[in-house]
């Protein structure tokens, strides 16, 4: 069990990152893509990916990434730094700057537990050019792994989001700790995570703790083992299907300019649940906001979930819907 003991100033300062998070993904997935038993919400990109690092002939180059992080058990803490809350590219910024002695010690710990390859010796000793053959390895692997879903991946995390948004602004930061039940148990100033793997107690000392909500993140939410290191817990948002492909940027065809082309193009009502859900709404809010019944709302917002321009999630009573990626491009349109 991961026992996090909260002071009044760590709830102050406790937050949720502002989106999915590249590095911790990436690293997650990389557990993903390893189990023995795939997660059949996964299965097809798993599929999909080994197709593709086998015919790129990646495979091999990738094998130290592979190994550091490997499905259960330790993976080194500085494959996931702080930073990356500011993007893939500061991520792996900061993965290059990280002094030798922590990638030996990380690297020591890992290496008690799993079977390394020999370009594990040169990162161990902090060579600068094994680090930034590791941050290229990343590279390439994201390129492949993680970018093309990229999309699906932020809209199952915006979602997350907007749930705990709706819980910070009910019951305060204690509403939010309260919402990320089952997974964990908020009581009496304390956070505890009963599946955790090993017994572990982590006081924030006023540093306050950053939520990071992750697809990838399987079951049960994952910290940081350095105590010294900023407060982070990733936890796994409710993934609402599987990971689906989508095309590159850019507007869809047919969006038009201004909310006059959306509505010709959604119909005027649709067009207004999209504007509504942009911050996140319940079925009963568009009912009310929108002067229809719930079952007109409910139908519009089911047309709008499999054009893939929302999600929609169940909270007990109530459905919670929030724009997808696709959904935000064509509003914005």
């Amino acid at each position: 069990m991961l026992k996090i003991v909260f002071s009044g100033e760590d709830i102050l300062r406790t937050r949720v990152a502002p989106g999915a998070d590249p590095v911790w993904e990436l690293v997650l997935s990389l557990h993903a893509l390893q189990e023995r038993t795939p997660d059949p919400l996964t299965a097809g990109w798993r599929r999909t990916v080994v197709d593709r690092l086998r015919r790129s002939g990646e495979a091999e180059r990738l094998r130290l990434l592979f190994a550091l992080a490997p499905p259960r058990g330790y993976f080194p803490d500085f494959l996931t730094p702080y930073q990356s809350i500011e993007g893939f590219e500061a991520g792996l910024a900061a993965v290059r700057r990280t002094p030798g002695s922590v990638l030996g010690r990380d690297l020591a710990l890992l290496a008690a537990g799993t079977d390394l390859p020999d370009a594990a010796g040169p990162l161990a000793r902090g060579e600068p050019a094994a680090v930034r053959e590791l941050t290229d390895s990343m590279r390439r692997y994201g390129s492949l792994a993680i970018n093309p879903y990229w999309a699906s991946i932020q809209a199952v995390v915006e979602a997350d989001r907007a749930r705990r948004a709706r819980a910070l602004l009910d019951g305060g930061v204690e509403g939010l700790l309260t919402s990320l039940r089952p997974v964990m148990r908020w009581e009496s100033g304390v956070l505890e995570v009963p599946d955790y793997p090993s017994h572990r107690e982590l006081h924030l000392a006023g540093r306050g703790l950053l939520l990071v909500p992750s697809f990838f993140c399987a079951g049960t939410p994952v910290a940081l083992l350095d105590p010294a290191l900023p407060p982070v817990l990733v936890y796994p948002v409710d993934r609402l299907g599987a990971l689906v492909q989508r095309p590159g940027k850019g507007t869809p065809a047919g969006a038009g300019t201004g909310r006059s082309a959306l509505a010709a193009m959604l119909g005027r009502t649709r067009a207004a649940v999209l504007e509504v859900t942009d911050a996140g709404c319940t079925t009963g809010e568009l009912a009310r906001r929108l002067h229809i019944s719930p079952a007109a709302a409910s139908q519009h917002t089911t047309v709008l979930r499999n054009a893939g321009l929302l999600i929609s999630h169940r909270e007990r009573n109530t459905v919670l819907h929030t724009l997808t990626p696709l959904g935000r491009a064509v509003l914005d349109a």
